[in-house]
């Protein structure tokens, strides 16, 4: 995925990648052949990341592993998985692939039957991986090691930073300071990905943060946690007050929502003070009936009191935004509406994220009763992008008109 690979710049078609300010930008794609299961869909079908034959180049300069592990994020991106298995088992036929992941873990039985790998670990796995990974290579597990409790295997500051220095050139650093989430919101995975609540310790952070301040000057970090302001007393905030004190001069983004309910005027405070620039609150909808059926973790009145303590704080509107789920069971062109008129009212703007079928949370079954969908469902069918064209509550023309009305609405 990486977007400045010297092999793509030197393709023809593709011009050097642009950044948007927090370093992110768009990936290299071409287009492919649709999957016949979605012929009928009126859209370009696309692959992203290098090219198959980078690929094999890449693999070509690389000794002959022991072992290949494969990771799997999004569900619907299996046939990318499944590509880079085929390519791995053509260039090296006897050695054996290990697959993981999001997708592994919410459609194991899928990645089981057609992935094409040896083997499959669910969840967050780490002492069967070790134990997999010294069967294979045939080395005996170290006398009187039990990896299956093993204390160090538990703590998630033992683990090493992931591998952003394998990037040539890096404009910003994902952070992930804990794992899980204690809501249990009805159309979310988190807590089948993650179901232990767990932490690091605000100084491991801070160690991590600077460390890659310091050997590839990073100034942009974004962090994904899913919970990341519960516990704030003893986690978030004492990582702020001691980001303060370094005075590192760097940005801080939540793509991945903050739960507004958790917002306070210290937080706010100090999210200000250390250099965040965009804040993003989950609030999914403003129907005190789909609030309430969807895990009951905001109302509206709170949502209010979170983005005015925000921008008294002094984020600008522009610097605040708000998810709003579209396409939920049961949840009419009205109530979208609705919800978004409710955060324009606030003073910042909504981004519409078009409600994802996953299989394991709450909402499934009630879903796939709704579409009479039969199981089992291809993971194909996940994909957000298809909501429009299947969905029974709003079609592809009044989401353009939902996206236009914000779009056009000036702050």
């Amino acid at each position: 995925m990486d977007r400045f690979e010297p092999g793509l710049l030197e393709l023809p078609n593709y011009l050097f990648p642009k950044n948007n300010p927090d370093g992110r930008g768009p990936f290299y794609k071409e287009r492919t052949a649709k999957p016949e299961l979605l012929k009928h869909i009126p859209r370009n079908y696309s692959r992203y990341g290098i090219t198959k034959e980078i690929f094999l180049k890449k693999l070509k300069q690389l000794s002959r592993p022991d072992v290949v592990l494969v990771t799997s994020i999004m569900t619907y991106w299996y046939p990318g998985v499944f590509k880079v298995i085929e390519l791995i088992k053509e260039y090296y036929p006897d050695c054996p692939v290990i697959l993981g992941g999001i997708y592994a873990t919410l459609c194991y039985s899928h990645a089981v039957n057609f992935s094409g790998a040896d083997y499959v670990l669910k969840n967050f796995q780490v002492a069967t991986l070790l134990e997999l990974l010294y069967s294979i290579v045939g080395i005996p597990i170290p006398p009187g090691q039990n990896l299956l409790n093993s204390t160090s295997l538990k703590q998630l500051d033992c683990y090493p930073y992931p591998a952003w220095d394998l990037y040539p050139k890096l404009d910003y650093v994902c952070l992930i300071t804990s794992r899980g989430c204690p809501f249990s919101c009805s159309y979310c995975a988190s807590y089948i990905i993650n179901p232990v609540l767990e932490f690091r310790k605000p100084n491991h952070i801070i160690e991590e943060i600077t460390y890659w301040v310091r050997q590839k000057g990073i100034n942009n970090f974004v962090f994904y946690d899913d919970a990341l302001l519960v516990n704030a007393e003893s986690h978030f905030i004492p990582l702020l007050q001691e980001l303060k004190k370094k005075n590192l001069n760097i940005n801080f983004y939540t793509p991945n929502a903050l739960h507004a309910k958790l917002i306070t005027k210290p937080i706010a405070q100090l999210m200000a003070e250390n250099g965040f620039k965009r804040i993003w609150l989950g609030f999914e909808t403003s129907d005190p009936d789909l609030q309430r059926k969807t895990g009951n973790k905001i109302d509206n009145s709170i949502f209010q009191k979170s983005v005015k303590i925000l921008l008294e704080a002094g984020f600008s509107p522009e610097q605040v935004r708000a998810y709003l789920l579209v396409g939920l069971p049961e949840q009419s062109f009205k109530s979208i509406l609705g919800s978004i008129n409710f955060v324009l009212d606030t003073g910042i703007k909504p981004y519409l994220a078009k409600f994802s079928p996953i299989p394991g949370t709450t909402i499934w079954k009630q879903f796939i009763d709704e579409y009479k969908w039969p199981e089992p469902v291809d993971p194909l069918w996940h994909n957000d992008a298809l909501l429009p064209y299947y969905s029974n509550s709003i079609n592809y023309e009044q989401y353009q008109q939902l996206k236009m009305l914000i779009q056009n609405f000036k702050l």
